[in-house]
C-alpha cells in the first residue's frame, strides 16, 4: 500500500526516497507484507504520514479506501504526532481480535520510541500475521 508519500513497494521512482525509509528499509517492509498477504490470506497495508483529526476516523477512512476492505489491515503511523492506528476489517477482525491488536501496537511503539520506525512496523506486521495464522481451507 503507501508508506505517506512512499510506495511501500518501491518503483523505479527517485521520490520514493525522499520519504522516512532508505531503499534497504522499504524492501524489508515490501518482503513483511508480502509474507503477511500470503500467510494469512487477508491484505495489509501500511501508511505514514499526518493524520487528521479525529486520527481515529481518518485511518478508517483510509482503510474504506483500500480494494477489500472486509478483509484487510491498516496501520497508520504519524511519527511526528506520535500516533498509532491499527484499523481491521470485518472478516480481519474476526481472526485479529482487538487485543491482538492492542499488544502488536505496544510492540510497535516501543520501536518506534527507540527510533526504529522500519523495525517496528516488521515486527508489528508479524505479530498480526501469527496471530491472523493460516487461512481457512
Amino acid at each position: 500500500m503507501t508508506v505517506g508519500e512512499q510506495d511501500v513497494r518501491p518503483t523505479e521512482r527517485p521520490e520514493v526516497l525522499d520519504g522516512p525509509f532508505n531503499t534497504r528499509q522499504l524492501l524489508r517492509l515490501d518482503e513483511a507484507l508480502r509474507l503477511a498477504d500470503r500467510g494469512t490470506g487477508l491484505t495489509f497495508s501500511v501508511y505514514v504520514g499526518e493524520l487528521d483529526e479525529p486520527v481515529r476516523g481518518h485511518a478508517e477512512k483510509l482503510h474504506g479506501q483500500l480494494a477489500d476492505p472486509d478483509h484487510s489491515i491498516l496501520i497508520a503511523v504519524s511519527p511526528n504526532q506520535r500516533l498509532l492506528e491499527i484499523v481491521t476489517g470485518a472478516e480481519a477482525r474476526r481472526r485479529i481480535p482487538d487485543r491482538a491488536a492492542k499488544l502488536a501496537a505496544l510492540s510497535m511503539a516501543a520501536s518506534f520510541g527507540g527510533g526504529d520506525l522500519a523495525g517496528g512496523l516488521v515486527s508489528g506486521l508479524a505479530q498480526l500475521t501469527d496471530q491472523a495464522g493460516k487461512p481457512a481451507a
